[in-house]
């Protein structure tokens, strides 16, 4: 069986970090499970944790009046879920659900940032990947738009 700082090392987001620095995390993580069709979290909810999923996938959606929910992105794992809790109000701005069976590596935000402000090396890395990450499902985003937009016939200017 793994341990949690073996676990850790596996993961791609965490690549390269020390074993120093897995060794501050490892406390701080937790493995969790989610069923198919369980919320993982809730639009505008308290952010106080992020998930590093392994195995299964996640739709992200977003909450739109008078629809169902709106499915944004499927994450599949390896893949990070939530970046909310990094930045205040600490409010997640969309939403998840599992699709199927769903293993992760769930980490404490609160103590995450706290071990960010003793260990800004570690702060500073982290905080640079999780940025990449939201850049980049900024870009997936308005690539689906203009396809979206494109299909449509819609000519407006973003």
């Amino acid at each position: 069986m793994f341990t949690t700082v073996e676990m850790l090392a596996q993961q791609p987001f965490l690549a390269g970090l020390t074993e120093h620095q897995l060794d501050l995390l490892a406390p701080l993580t937790s493995r969790s499970m989610f069923h198919a069709g369980n919320r993982i979290l809730r639009e505008s909810a308290p952010a106080d944790q992020f998930w590093l999923i392994t195995e299964g996938s996640v739709f992200l959606d977003s909450e739109v009046p008078a629809y169902t929910n709106v499915v944004l992105e499927t994450l599949r794992g390896p893949a990070v879920l939530g970046c909310s809790w990094l930045f205040p109000p600490y409010r997640w701005q969309f939403g998840a659900v599992a699709v199927d069976t769903t293993h992760t590596l769930t980490f404490n935000g609160p103590l995450v940032r706290a071990l960010f402000q003793t260990d800004p090396a570690l702060g500073y890395e982290l905080t640079t990947r999780f940025l990449h990450v939201m850049s980049n499902r900024l870009q997936a985003a308005r690539h689906r738009l203009a396809d979206f937009q494109r299909a449509s016939g819609h000519r407006t200017q973003l």
